[in-house]
């Protein structure tokens, strides 16, 4: 039986945002044995303290709010200074919401916009400069199943995570010629504190949707701990990813996400060949499309 050989990212330097919890907190904890320095970054500091502790040549702990553009210009420029540059970007902070879209406020919804979607926008935009001059680099989106799939009751989570896919998407086909990938992944439910710590859930009920958004908020309440998907392997299955020669633009974590995927995919096709006549009558007779892309 032969042992698979980890990744050596030696000389590498990857910022993490979200990196005092969950994912981002394994990530880096992961990266450090593999030789790697690390950016962690965290809205507070004092978060990190027991992480830089474990490799402090290795580690830089900065404090980040992704919805503050000052603070990721600060974090950015403290991050350069020390290590020069940045060879992977992870866009990992954010969290989740549960409740159905008539259940669910403005002020419960738009903070997470602000983490999940506008926050990493602003966060990559900060390094995309960098990344283009070196000519080199990954950039990682953590997205969702749910970014890919619609399910009841994450409705306004499902829309940030959409978001990053299809941002992740052209950002990928625009970094490409310029040799610096992106790699979008897509975990099922893992044994973070997605359930716990990091989630929330709408304060208004609505009993018409007991039977739908109503289970969900079921599961979100119950099922922290007890997730099928191993936190540690999904690390260590972004690190190989991202440094393998050619990185997948979609990393799909996890059965369940891996199930659902297929099942989306299916019913999608169905769909669509249902109406396939309709779809293809709604061009202008023999009008041949030009497009600038692929």
């Amino acid at each position: 039986m032969t042992t698979k050989a980890l990744p050596n990212q030696h000389g590498k330097t990857w910022f993490i945002t979200g990196a005092s919890s969950g994912f981002g907190s394994l990530l880096a904890k992961y990266l450090i044995t593999l030789g790697a320095n690390v950016v962690a970054t965290a809205r507070s500091v004092n978060a990190l303290t027991e992480l830089q502790a474990l490799a402090p040549a290795q580690v830089q702990a900065i404090g980040l709010d992704v919805t503050i553009q000052r603070s990721i210009d600060e974090a950015v420029a403290a991050a350069i200074a020390r290590w020069g540059s940045i060879d992977v970007l992870v866009n990992n902070a954010g969290y989740g919401l549960t409740g159905a879209v008539e259940e669910a406020t403005e002020a419960e919804y738009m903070p997470m916009f602000n983490t999940n979607v506008f926050g990493l926008i602003n966060m990559t935009k900060a390094l995309l400069p960098q990344f283009r001059e070196r000519r080199k680099g990954n950039i990682v989106f953590l997205s969702s199943i749910g970014g890919l799939t619609g399910l009841p009751g994450w409705g306004y989570y499902n829309a940030t995570k959409f978001a990053v896919e299809g941002l992740g998407e052209a950002l990928a086909a625009e970094l490409g010629p310029l040799g610096v990938h992106v790699t979008i992944v897509e975990p099922g439910p893992f044994r973070t504190e997605f359930l716990g710590t990091s989630g929330k859930a709408s304060q208004n009920v609505i009993s018409d949707y007991a039977a739908t958004a109503g289970k969900v908020r079921e599961y979100f309440n119950s099922q922290s701990g007890k997730q099928a998907g191993d936190p540690q392997k999904a690390v260590e299955a972004i690190v190989a990813a991202a440094a393998a020669p050619a990185p997948p633009l979609h990393l799909i974590l996890g059965k369940l996400a891996y199930d659902r995927y297929h099942a989306k995919v299916e019913a999608f096709a169905k769909d669509i060949e249902a109406w396939k006549d309709t779809t293809l009558g709604a061009d202008f007779e023999g009008h041949v499309a030009e497009t600038p892309y692929k």
